[in-house]
């Protein structure tokens, strides 16, 4: 398997583009999005996480439903164009941090909301793994994992989008709780084992 996409590739898109995936304008994005945010169990999150966050489309949706979200990039260029994007993060409760993953996972946080949309298919099986798994020991015990890929074949990809998701259905102790799947993308959410999430009061 290959490594993770190199970090100067994300580097050279973003310095031709603050929007290099027309994540704001395109339908497929703004659909996607609202499914995403529609999926979601619970009005409100106290705490949330989203690894690859590029220039902050998606982090501004999911600040309206947190108290606080740590969104982070690897390409200094994407953390530019997030801040250009959301100059108003702090106010948001949104925390953007340059992180390259895996190595700079957040291991001794806990979230009750993660959210890889787009991402964990530039890493090889081995990262997806520890990312994930770590993703797991993150969560609190009413946490959501939510996973969100583009379905079709496309030049940078290193791990089909079916691996990327096999992978978290075998991790210990989580249950998906919620599977969406179209022609463009698949969605899916775990929650622990035992989380009251879902169940009629």
């Amino acid at each position: 398997m290959r490594d993770a996409q190199p970090l100067a590739h994300f580097e050279t898109l973003y310095a031709a583009s603050d929007d290099p995936w027309d994540v704001r304008g395109a339908w497929y994005e703004q659909r996607k999005r609202a499914i995403l945010l529609a999926s979601l169990g619970k009005p409100r999150y106290r705490s949330a996480f989203e690894p690859g966050c590029g220039n902050g489309e998606m982090s501004i949706a999911l600040a309206a439903r947190c108290e606080r979200l740590l969104a982070c990039d690897g390409a200094a260029s994407a953390l530019d164009a997030a801040g250009r994007r959301v100059p108003d993060a702090a106010t948001r409760g949104i925390r953007f941090e340059t992180r390259r993953l895996p190595a700079d996972w957040p291991l001794d946080d806990t979230f009750d909301l993660i959210v890889l949309s787009e991402l964990a298919y530039y890493f090889d099986k081995d990262a997806i793994t520890s990312m994930l798994t770590a993703a797991a020991a993150n969560l609190a015990p009413d946490g959501e994992l939510v996973l969100c890929h583009y379905l079709h074949d496309f030049d940078d990809r290193i791990t089909p989008t079916a691996t990327v998701h096999a992978i978290a259905d075998a991790l210990p102790g989580m249950r998906r709780a919620l599977h969406h799947r179209d022609e463009a993308f698949v969605l899916d959410i775990w929650r622990p084992v035992g989380s009251p999430q879902g169940e009629r009061p």
